[in-house]
């Protein structure tokens, strides 16, 4: 199901890489390119390094904000180096292909990549459910936006021919889709500042750990609907 996969960068700076990105994608069957607030597209060096693949620049999904780029997904990874500041679950890139595939039947899927200089801020990297790191040596670790990809998409064609992979069609629940997930978090939060859980002056990492325990959750509909109750019960009592 490689037609549920998506893959978001984030403040693309150079047009050529974008172009890159999209062959990298189509030699493996990836279809579905989301670009957030790209510097300059479209662009000729995009179409020009795009080779084969300008239908995946032409199809191509430009967002204001990760979280536009992320409505409707199910599951996202994040893809960076700059893990040390984050508490989500880091899987490798087979991890992640295996983890993704198995969750196709049930919705879309990203992952998501940073800027090149930069590379994802620790605010979006937490709005995806687990973290991916790519292992490279240690001497120099230095891989281009489209080369990522390459490494994400193969491991992504390679898992897809796995039939044991797939969800059993009876066991399978409605899972939360990210904007549902986003309004549940801005629903604790407030709850928590409400009952003077939370201090706003001094917030800590509550809300970054909040996020670390729901997204390892992969919550479904129901799981997520039952939460937003008692958020709701605990908000009359609070009055």
């Amino acid at each position: 199901m490689l037609d549920r996969v998506r893959i978001i960068l984030v403040c693309p700076s150079h047009p050529g890489n974008i172009g890159s990105t999209a062959r990298a994608m189509k030699t493996m069957g990836l279809t579905r390119l989301y670009l957030v607030t790209p510097k300059s597209f479209p662009h000729m060096d995009a179409t020009a390094l795009a080779v084969g693949a300008a239908d995946i620049l032409h199809g191509a999904s430009v967002c204001e904000t990760l979280d536009e780029a992320l409505t409707g997904t199910i599951f996202s990874v994040a893809s960076t180096a700059r893990h040390r500041d984050l508490s989500h679950q880091i899987l490798s890139p087979r991890e992640v292909a295996i983890s993704l595939m198995g969750k196709t039947n049930d919705g879309d899927v990203a992952i998501v990549f940073g800027p090149e200089r930069t590379g994802l801020t620790i605010e979006d990297a937490t709005k995806c459910n687990v973290v991916s790191t790519i292992p490279c040596n240690p001497d120099y670790s230095s891989l281009n936006l489209a080369q990522a990809v390459q490494i994400f998409a193969y491991e992504l064609k390679v898992i897809s021919g796995d039939p044991v992979i797939l969800c059993d069609e009876e066991k399978r629940a409605l899972r939360a889709t990210h904007e549902e997930t986003e309004r549940l978090i801005v629903h604790f939060e407030k709850v928590l500042i409400d009952v003077g859980f939370l201090n706003m002056e001094s917030p800590g990492r509550v809300m970054q750990r909040l996020r670390r325990l729901i997204a390892r959750g992969e919550l479904e509909k129901d799981e997520l609907n039952i939460l937003r109750g008692f958020l709701s019960a605990v908000e009359k009592k609070a009055l």
